[in-house]
C-alpha cells in the first residue's frame, strides 16, 4: 500500500486535491493521467483562489476529468454490456450536509453539473431516466448516448463481446476534494462505472457516506476503486469518522484502504483534506493518480505511480 501527505501552512483555509482513479497503468498512461489531474486541480484552484466556494471548486475539477478521455469518467467512460456509456456522480456540502447524486445517467456531458443541481434542489439521488429528465429540466449539458462513446472504450468493449481476448475493463471514479477560505468542505466523485457492468449497475460512487463525505467539523473524502467493496464498509464515512478522533489525513486514508483490504480483499484509494487544510490519500492498487494545490504552491503537483512525483 502507498500513502503520503501534505501539511498546510499559513492562514488561509485553502487546499484542493484531486484524484483520477486506483489501478494499475501502463508506462504510456502515467503521464497522461498526470496532466489530468493538474489541469483539474488547478481549474478547481482558480475557482478557490478568485473567492469561489469548495462545492464550485470540486465541481469545476471534476468537469475538467469528465472531458477528458483519459479517464472513466462523462466522456470516455467504459461502456456497459449494451455497448453504452452509464455514468454516476456525487457532490457533498460539508456546511450544511446537503449532497446530490446521480446514478445511471446517460446523455449528458457533465453528471457532477446535475448531481449538483440535486444537491441544490436538496433531493438527494435520481437515477436512470428521472435523472435525465430532471437533467433536462435544469438546462444542462445534454447530447446523444453515442455521443460519449470514445474508439478506444468502443473496441476494448467490442474485443470484450467477441471473446478474442481478455480485456481489462476500468472500475475506477474520479474525485476531487476542496477547502475554501471560509473554511466550508465539499467532495465529489463521477465515473462511467464498471467496464461491461449490467445495466443499470450502480457502485459506490453516488451512495452518500460510501463513494464521498464532507462535514466541515471533521473534512472531506472522495473514493475510488472496487465499487462494490467499498460500499460495503461505507468507506467515505468510515474516513471522516476517524478524522473526528484527531487523526490526521495521512493516517485516516491508509486506515481506510487496510479497512477495505481486510474486510473485502478490495483495491481502491482514498483522498482526503482535514478541517485544517491538511491532505492525505492512500491506496493499494498499483498506480493512483493524484494531484494537489495549497497556496504555497505556483501550480498543482502530479502523481501517478506510488506516489512518485512529476514537475
Amino acid at each position: 500500500m502507498s500513502a503520503a501527505r501534505e501539511s498546510f501552512e499559513g492562514n488561509t483555509p485553502l487546499a484542493i486535491i484531486v484524484h483520477g482513479g486506483a489501478k494499475e497503468m501502463t508506462p504510456e498512461e502515467l503521464e497522461p493521467h498526470r496532466v489530468g489531474c493538474r489541469k483539474a486541480a488547478d481549474a478547481g484552484w482558480a475557482v478557490l483562489e478568485r473567492g469561489g466556494t469548495a462545492v464550485e471548486a470540486v465541481e469545476e475539477a471534476i468537469r475538467v476529468m469528465e472531458t477528458d478521455p483519459v479517464f472513466n469518467a462523462g466522456y470516455g467512460g467504459e461502456l456497459n454490456a449494451d455497448g453504452e456509456v452509464q455514468m454516476d456522480a456525487a457532490i457533498m456540502d460539508g456546511d450544511s450536509l446537503d449532497a446530490g447524486a446521480v446514478g445511471f445517467i446517460q446523455g449528458v456531458w457533465h453528471p457532477i453539473s446535475v448531481a449538483r443541481k440535486v444537491l441544490e434542489n436538496q433531493e438527494v439521488f435520481l437515477t436512470g431516466d428521472g435523472a435525465r429528465r430532471f437533467a433536462e429540466e435544469q438546462g444542462a449539458e445534454l447530447c446523444g448516448k453515442e455521443e460519449l462513446i470514445t474508439e478506444e472504450r468502443y473496441q476494448k468493449w467490442k474485443a470484450q463481446q467477441e471473446e478474442k481476448q481478455n480485456v481489462p475493463m476500468e472500475n475506477n471514479t474520479v474525485g476531487c476534494v476542496a477547502l475554501d477560505r471560509s473554511g466550508n468542505v465539499a467532495a465529489g466523485a463521477s465515473t462511467g462505472g464498471t467496464g461491461g457492468n449490467r445495466r443499470g449497475r450502480i457502485g459506490d460512487t453516488p451512495q452518500i457516506g460510501c463513494g464521498v463525505y464532507a462535514d466541515n467539523e471533521r473534512g472531506g473524502c472522495s473514493m475510488t476503486g472496487d465499487g462494490e467493496s467499498i460500499a460495503r464498509v461505507v468507506l467515505a464515512k468510515a474516513t471522516i469518522d476517524q478524522l473526528a478522533r484527531q487523526r490526521s489525513p495521512e493516517e485516516v486514508t491508509a486506515a481506510s484502504i487496510q479497512l477495505l483490504e481486510r474486510r473485502t480483499g478490495g483495491d481502491g484509494g482514498c483522498i482526503a483534506i482535514d478541517r485544517q487544510g491538511r491532505l492525505g490519500w492512500a491506496h493499494n492498487s498499483g498506480n493512483m493518480a493524484v494531484a494537489y494545490r495549497t497556496p504555497a504552491m505556483d501550480r498543482a503537483r502530479a502523481f501517478a505511480h506510488k506516489c512518485e512525483e512529476s514537475e
